[in-house]
This record gives structure tokens, C-alpha cells and sequence, in this order.
């Protein structure tokens, strides 16, 4: 009992390991990518080293859900795979351990990822974005107030250049405002009012400059068009600075498992975007369920899957191993996109890889126990062998 204790023990730490140099190297690739894609909003706002890494602190439950998965399927793989290709395996098998008694660390690895992938599914990825966009509003709204100055010309902002006569702390009141609005370039306008203020719009992401009792003037073929208003916004959306990250209304992938079920069953979800949304629901629902199944799935699919391989280098082992994952991860889109066209029942779409992987799981582990498992790539090397020797005769 104590040697089989030992043994479970050693296998968990190298999964765990394994598992945490994936998931870091995988994490990271994405995190800088996405740093490139947010490089106008860190140099808009000119944010510090700090307030970056909060960002993608809160950032990170949005990629974990699919990350999680992925990651334990490679831990399980390499882990198993180098324990192969060292003989310890054999080792172990010569010694009296069958396969199906070292499955206790893989099996007890796999549910603890999936437990943590079941709370970032359900409430880690909402709780993430709220405070994502909530703290890129708040940096937004400080920054705006900082850098206006009163008689200085501001143009921290795309399409926009500001000038204020009076400013008060904060950007409460200001007093004889300038603005120059070429967000949308075919219809450039020059706004003048004597009064406004800075406000932000938490619902659609959004920097808002009001100004009252003003004038607008467009300029468009040789004509002047001066437009008097008693209330004028100047909205700055800030998704542009985003790369791809709407700061506005929630969208399905950004909600809570909870949130998700509450819209699902309002009558009212039926009729927006003539159904289109209710559709999105029901794919992101089963989606929240699908991914945490999919780190048990894909770990156990993992472990014969090493077995077939014996003898591969491991840098191999892990190519092979991301070309098993695309397979599955094309077949989850698959059923995204029939399920959000309406063509196939997001209960069965989002379901298919997982039974299909499980399904494969369960007979490798079957066929390995019995030691009736295929070595692939020692067969390969036999072949290639075999193929040398006959051309040198």
C-alpha cells in the first residue's frame, strides 16, 4: 500500500508540473498576443507596469476555459509518454502494477482541473470581464479628467481633439469647450458650446463629453451647415482601443452560467435579433458544461494515447498531441456554428467530440490493460528498418 502511495504520489507531482509549464507557456503566448492587440489602450491611458498586469489578471478566466482542457491533455500525454519511453512503465509492469492501478493519479488530476474549470466556467469568466471592463472604464474616466487642462489643445484620443477654456477638478464643469470630432471622417464636425462636463457610460463602454447650449459645424461641399443644439454628446467609444473587446452591453460568452439561464428562460430573449441571441444562449450554455467535461475527456484520452507512442521524443510527443486537440476543437466549432444557425440541437452538436473522445478513451484504456494496444511508432521504425535493409541488399 505505502509503495502504491509512493507511486501515485510521483505520477500527480509530474502531472502537476507538467500541467502548470503548459498551461504558463500557452497562457502567456496568448496574454502577449493580446498585449499587442490592447497596445493603443496602454499608450492612450498610459497605464504603469501594475495596472497592465490587473488588466490581464482579469483577463485570464476568459482564456482558462479553453486553456484548461488543452493543458490537461498535454500533462497527462507527456507525463505518460516520457514514463513510456523510459521503460519506467515496463518497470512497474514487470513489478506486479497493472495499468488500471496507476490510473488512480491521472483520474483523481483530471476531476480536480475539471472542478477548477467548473468555476471558471460558471462564474470565474463573468467575474473577470465585469472587472475588466469596469477597471479600463475607471483608468478611462481618470485619464480623461488628468489630461484636460484648461487652454491646452488634448488630442489623447483618437478622432478627437479637445480644448477647454475653464476646467474644473475633476471635469465637473467645463466652461468655453472646442471639439473637433473626426471619428467619422466622411462627416467631420467642429462643436462649440460655452459649458459641458466629463460623465462615463458604465452600459456601453463609453467616455462621454456633454456640452449644452452650443453649435455644430459641418463643412461638406463647399457648403456650411451650422446646427444649434440645447444638449449635445460627444461619445468616445473605447472598443476601438479594445482589439476585439466590446466594454458595452455583456455578450453570451462574457455572462455567467447563472445569467445565462435567466435570459434563457425571459420570453423577452426570444425576440431580439429575431431569435439570433436566444440561439447564441443555448450554444454558450452547453458550451459551459461541454469544456470542463472536455479536461476529463481529453485526459483520459491522453493516457493510451502515450502508450501508442512509445519511444517518441517528447518536443514530437506534444506537436502530435496539439494536432489531437485542433481535431476535437474543430469539431466543438462545428457545433457551434450548426447550433447557433439552428441547424443541429447545441445539445447534441457540443456533445459529439466528448463522446467521441470518451468513447476512445475508454476501449485505448481497455486495449491497453490487456497490453492489446498498437505501438505506433515503434511499428513506424520497424517499417522505416525494414525499408533500409531492403535497399541496401
Amino acid at each position: 500500500m505505502f509503495g502504491f502511495r509512493q507511486i501515485h504520489r510521483q505520477i500527480f507531482k509530474e502531472l502537476a508540473v507538467s500541467f502548470l509549464l503548459c498551461l504558463g507557456a500557452l497562457l502567456g503566448l496568448i496574454l502577449i498576443g493580446r498585449m499587442l492587440q490592447l497596445k493603443e489602450l496602454f499608450l492612450s491611458q498610459n497605464l504603469g507596469l501594475v495596472e497592465i498586469v490587473e488588466l490581464f489578471v482579469y483577463l485570464t478566466p476568459f482564456f482558462l476555459l479553453l486553456l484548461l482542457p488543452i493543458s490537461c491533455m498535454l500533462a497527462v500525454f507527456l507525463t505518460f509518454l516520457r514514463m513510456s519511453t523510459d521503460n519506467e512503465l515496463l518497470a512497474l509492469k514487470a513489478g506486479g502494477v497493472s495499468l488500471n492501478q496507476l490510473l488512480a493519479a491521472p483520474l483523481l488530476f483530471c476531476a480536480l482541473v475539471t472542478l477548477g474549470n467548473v468555476g471558471v466556467s460558471f462564474w470565474g469568466v463573468s467575474w473577470g470581464m465585469d472587472n475588466f471592463k469596469a477597471t479600463v472604464l475607471e483608468h478611462a474616466s481618470s485619464r480623461t479628467k488628468l489630461v484636460l487642462q484648461p487652454g491646452v489643445f488634448n488630442k489623447e484620443f483618437p478622432g478627437l481633439t479637445l480644448f477647454a477654456q475653464q476646467v474644473e477638478p475633476g471635469g465637473a464643469n467645463l466652461g468655453n469647450v472646442f471639439v473637433r470630432d473626426e471619428t467619422k471622417p466622411s462627416v467631420p464636425a467642429t462643436i462649440v458650446a460655452p459649458r459641458g462636463k466629463v460623465a462615463t457610460d458604465t452600459e456601453q463602454g463609453q467616455i462621454i463629453f456633454l456640452l449644452n447650449d452650443g453649435h455644430i459645424y459641418r463643412q461638406s461641399d463647399g457648403k456650411l451647415d451650422v446646427l444649434g443644439f440645447d444638449s449635445y454628446a460627444v461619445r468616445l467609444d473605447l472598443t476601438r482601443l479594445m482589439g476585439g473587446f466590446r466594454l458595452g452591453s455583456d455578450r453570451p460568452k462574457e455572462m455567467s452560467l447563472n445569467k445565462l439561464r435567466e435570459l434563457e428562460n425571459d420570453p423577452a430573449t426570444a425576440e431580439l435579433w429575431d431569435g439570433v441571441f436566444l440561439k447564441k444562449l443555448k450554444v454558450e450554455i452547453q458550451k459551459r458544461y461541454a469544456l470542463p467535461a472536455a479536461c476529463m475527456v481529453l485526459g483520459m484520452f491522453a493516457l493510451p494515447f502515450a502508450f501508442s507512442f512509445q519511444g517518441l521524443k517528447q518536443h514530437l510527443g506534444l506537436v502530435l498531441a496539439l494536432g489531437c486537440f485542433l481535431v476535437y476543437y474543430t469539431m466543438l466549432s462545428i457545433g457551434f456554428s450548426l447550433g447557433e444557425t439552428d441547424t443541429l440541437d447545441p445539445r447534441i452538436g457540443l456533445w459529439i467530440p466528448n463522446a467521441l473522445f470518451a468513447f476512445m478513451a475508454v476501449a485505448g484504456i481497455n486495449m491497453a490493460g490487456k497490453e492489446r494496444f498498437p505501438h505506433i511508432f515503434e511499428r513506424l521504425s520497424h517499417i522505416r528498418f525494414r525499408r533500409k535493409a531492403a535497399s541496401t541488399c
